[in-house]
């Protein structure tokens, strides 16, 4: 059996791109691997130090998570801030990260351009706090996207040069956990690139049917086809790509026949393409308003985590603190 480490940052809210880029596979890999999986409320403070309602966000998510069917009974849920022991670990793992790997990072560059203005050295330490959250657990596999593969290698990193630097073998190495596949990439609606929170180009899972239709009617296409079998410019790709996890294969279908005899329509398919999104999202919009209103049950939930996640938590830091030499008197 895999250990099993997973977290979602605490800013915003589920979209599309995170339900069918990992939430879809956690569904079926908690009842088959040792899972842990968290909110990452201390990782939203790299981009947003000072949130406008930090409680309610993870409120938020944690409701939005167990609507679609995670299972706090069988996984261990948890959130990022009520594991002091992760931090500690941050803290020893910090010790022997160097500036140079860190400023190196893609993660990093990109930050540092799009907020210029905070560049904090939590977020140069980013991956390190990302390699404490797996490897505290002993992770063997992490669910990851393409834009966290590079942060993932460094978390191998940390592991090897922990157990390097100190002769043991306590860290496995995690890797990539794709499900078999290519790790899944959710377009956005902008007409290139991933769907994210901060690109502005999510269809989140709790959006009423109204904001759906709106931000699918407004996604970015082209001219149409001038001949058949054309080639697809990256948008209408990007609408194809939502419309073949989400629709049915016949809808699917019918709209590339008609692109293909270029006589689609792509007000049509928009039309259609939304009202498949809000089938599929309506049933987790219902049950994540109740589960947010039901505050004794997210209680519990949380409450149970944490002692779960504490438990093995602490058993991999005392094994940290005695190998590098932090001993009672």
């Amino acid at each position: 059996m895999e250990t099993v480490v997973s977290g979602i940052r605490s800013t915003g809210n589920l979209h599309l791109g995170n339900y069918f880029g990992a939430v879809k596979n956690f569904l079926k890999m908690q009842h088959e691997h040792r899972c842990f999986f968290f909110i990452a409320d201390y990782h939203s403070l790299t981009t947003h130090p000072t949130p406008a309602n930090l409680h309610e966000s993870v409120r938020q998510i944690l409701s939005e998570y167990l609507a679609c069917g995670i299972d706090p009974e069988t996984a261990t849920v948890f959130i990022q801030s009520d594991v002091p022991e992760v931090t500690e670990l941050y803290l020893l793992l910090n010790m022997n990260a160097y500036i140079g790997e860190l400023t190196r990072t893609t993660s990093f560059k990109e930050k540092v351009r799009n907020q210029p203005d905070n560049v904090n050295a939590g977020l140069l330490t980013y991956p390190v706090l990302m390699a404490a959250d797996i490897i505290i657990h002993k992770a063997t596999k992490v669910p990851v996207g393409k834009d966290q593969e590079q942060n993932l290698e460094m978390t191998r990193r940390f592991a090897r040069r922990f157990n390097t630097m100190y002769g043991v073998d306590l860290f496995p190495e995690p890797t990539a956990y794709n499900f078999g596949q290519q790790l899944v990439k959710i377009p956005g609606l902008d007409g290139s690139g991933k769907m994210g929170k901060s690109e502005g180009n999510a269809l989140y899972l709790t959006d009423p049917p109204e904001v759906i239709r709106k931000k699918v009617m407004r996604a970015v296409t082209d001219s149409g086809p001038t001949r058949e079998n054309q080639e697809m410019s990256e948008p209408v790709k990007n609408l194809f790509t939502i419309m073949q996890v989400i629709s049915t294969p016949d809808t699917y279908n019918h709209f590339l026949e008609m692109y293909n005899k270029a006589q689609i329509r792509y007000g049509d398919m928009k039309k259609q393409l939304a009202e498949d999104i809000i089938r599929f999202t309506a049933p987790i919009r219902t049950r994540a308003e109740e589960i947010r209103n039901d505050s004794a049950y997210l209680r519990r939930v949380v409450q149970q985590g944490a002692e779960k996640a504490r438990e093995s938590a602490s058993a991999t830091l005392r094994e940290v603190r005695e190998i590098i030499g932090f001993k009672p008197f």
